[in-house]
């Protein structure tokens, strides 16, 4: 017959291998963040500018530019 599943995940099961893959993943991270300025002081100025400009954006909030609208009024106080 077709249509009918039959074994595998339940439907919201979490993937065994996606969550031991992520813990892994982690763990990774969190060891090379322990070592992150020594690793960054080693680096050439360039290469150090390069990594920072990349991780900012995981630090800090993405700025978006502004601008005014067509007809808006104008209020400086």
């Amino acid at each position: 017959m077709k249509g009918i599943k039959t074994g595998g995940r339940t439907k919201g099961t979490p993937n065994k291998l996606t969550k031991e893959l992520r813990e892994v993943l982690k763990n990774v991270i969190f060891n090379q963040l322990e070592s992150l300025e020594e690793t960054l002081n080693e680096l050439e100025p360039k290469e150090k500018l390069e990594i920072t400009i990349k991780l900012m954006a995981y630090a800090l909030p993405k700025v978006q530019t502004i601008s005014p609208t067509t007809n808006e009024p104008l209020d400086f106080n």
